[in-house]
C-alpha cells in the first residue's frame, strides 16, 4: 500500500509538470509559423507617363518621377520631356517601376494582372483638359494604364497621378469615392503649349 500511496502522490506531482510543459509547447507554436504573405506590396520607385499625340506620332512627351529611397527624406526627380500641344488628342500610358533593383521590375504587369484591385487615378487643376480611361479591368470597369488627353487652350497646371490598391469599384472617378490605399502618387507640372 505504501508503494501505491507513492506512485499516487508522483503522479499528483507529475501532472501539474506536464500540463505547464504541455502549455509552453501549445504557446511556442503560433499561426504566426503558419502566417504566408500572399500579396506583398511592391516597392515603386518610378512612375512614367508617356503622351503619343494621335496626329503626330512624333510629338512624344515623357512625365517621369524617381524616388529610389521610396518614403525616405530625398525628394523624387522629376523630368520632363516633349512638348504638350493645345487643342491635341494624346494616347496615354503609365508604367509603374521597382529600379531599386537589378535588373528593374515593372509593376505595371502585376497592376494590369490584378486590375481588379487597382485603380489609376488622374486629377489636374487645367480646366480644358480631360482624361479619358480607355481599358477596363476584368469585371468592365475603369482601370486607367491606357488613357486619351485632350487638351484645349494653352496653360499651365498640376497633373496627379495616383495608383489605388483596392478602390471601391465601380466608384466615381474621385479618389474620395474610390476608397483603398495609395500605392504610388505623383504631381507633374503639366504645361500646354
Amino acid at each position: 500500500m505504501k508503494t501505491r500511496k507513492t506512485t499516487m502522490k508522483t503522479m499528483k506531482t507529475s501532472i501539474p509538470f506536464l500540463s505547464i510543459i504541455a502549455l509552453l509547447f501549445m504557446t511556442s507554436c503560433t499561426d504566426d509559423d503558419a502566417v504566408t504573405i500572399i500579396n506583398e506590396e511592391e516597392l515603386i520607385t518610378t512612375v512614367e507617363l508617356e503622351l503619343t499625340n494621335s496626329a503626330d506620332a512624333t510629338n512624344v512627351v515623357l512625365f517621369k518621377s524617381v524616388d529610389i529611397d521610396g518614403e525616405g527624406p530625398d525628394d523624387p526627380v522629376i523630368t520632363i520631356t516633349g512638348t504638350v500641344n493645345a487643342n491635341s488628342t494624346y494616347l496615354g500610358a503609365v508604367r509603374f517601376l521597382n529600379e531599386s533593383i537589378a535588373p528593374s521590375e515593372d509593376i505595371t504587369e502585376e497592376v494590369i494582372e490584378e486590375s481588379n484591385e487597382h485603380e489609376v487615378f488622374y486629377t489636374s487643376s487645367i480646366t480644358d483638359l480631360t482624361i479619358t480611361k480607355t481599358d477596363v479591368d476584368v469585371n468592365g470597369n475603369p482601370l486607367g494604364v491606357l488613357t486619351n488627353f485632350q487638351t484645349g487652350a494653352i496653360g499651365t497646371g498640376t497633373l496627379i497621378l495616383v495608383l489605388r490598391h483596392e478602390p471601391i469599384k465601380p466608384n466615381d472617378n474621385t479618389l474620395i469615392g474610390a476608397g483603398g490605399e495609395t500605392d504610388a502618387e505623383v504631381s507633374f507640372t503639366f504645361e500646354v503649349e
